[in-house]
Parts: C-alpha cells; structure tokens; sequence
C-alpha cells in the first residue's frame, strides 16, 4: 500500500517541527543550566535561615507581648529574609526578590510599630511594589534577582 502525498507532507511536517522543538528545548537548556554547587549551597543557606526563624517563632510564643517591644518580632523576621538573600549576594548566587521584598516589608513595618506610627503596611507594600517595578529593569540587568540555582 503507497501512503497518500498528503500524509508523508504531513508527517514531514510533524518531524521538523519537532527537531524544532528539540533546538529550542537544548537551548533553553543552555540558558538555564543549573550549577549543582550553587544549588547545593543555596539548599543549606535556606536550611539554616528557616531554623532561625523556627526559633525566633517558638520564642515569640513562649515570651509574653509585653516583654518584647512591638514590631521586634517583624524586624526580627525581616532580618532574617535580608540576611538569607544577603548570604545569597555575598556567595555570588541570586537573590529571592519575594523574600528580599517581604524583608523589606516586615523591616519597615517592624519600625513604624516601634516608633508608634499607624499601621504603614499597606502603604508600604504599595510604596515598594512601585520602586521595584521602577527598578526592574536595573535588577534584571545587574542580574540580582532569580533562580538561585542558575548562574
């Protein structure tokens, strides 16, 4: 039996669409490789700030609230996310821009409870939602940001 024109044309079609296929995915491949070293390292870095602040939460539980001044325990959480993605910058591996931003966040926020302000969150979170899409662009060129793993 002789196949049809129109099935060889269409099968001949399927095969370089997917060799296409398969340049584009060896490229994205190259693009994003993945150092193990770095995702290794990345792994102990976030290892060891969630055991921090695992204690800091199971000391905020055991301490009474006034003990503590107000906004320590968000200042406190806010340290902990800037020091992860500063251990990150400083081990030459990308920064969690969440993280870095709800560091941010619970910082000032931890501040403003401190020194008696109203409760600025809100307007915080819009105020440094719009500084970073201003700045997008530099932290995208400076590669700052992104998955720690990649180079």
């Amino acid at each position: 039996m002789i196949p049809e024109p129109d099935s060889l044309l269409l099968r001949g079609k399927f095969l370089d669409s997917n060799k296409g296929v398969e340049k584009m995915t060896a490229q994205t491949k190259v693009e994003n490789s993945v150092d193990p070293e770095k995702a290794a390292l990345n792994k102990r870095l976030e290892t060891a700030f969630w055991g921090l602040f695992l204690i800091m939460l199971g000391g905020w539980a055991l301490i009474p609230d006034e003990t503590i001044p107000k906004g320590a325990w968000s200042i406190g959480v806010g340290l902990i996310m800037l020091g992860l993605n500063a251990a990150r910058y400083f081990s030459k591996i990308r920064m969690s821009g969440f993280t870095t931003v709800l560091g941010i966040l619970a910082l000032l926020g931890g501040i403003g409870d401190m020194l008696g302000w109203a409760d600025l969150d809100g307007a915080l979170l819009l105020i440094i939602l719009g500084a970073y899409l201003i700045l997008k662009p530099w932290f995208e060129k400076q590669k700052l940001f992104g998955k720690a793993e990649n180079g």
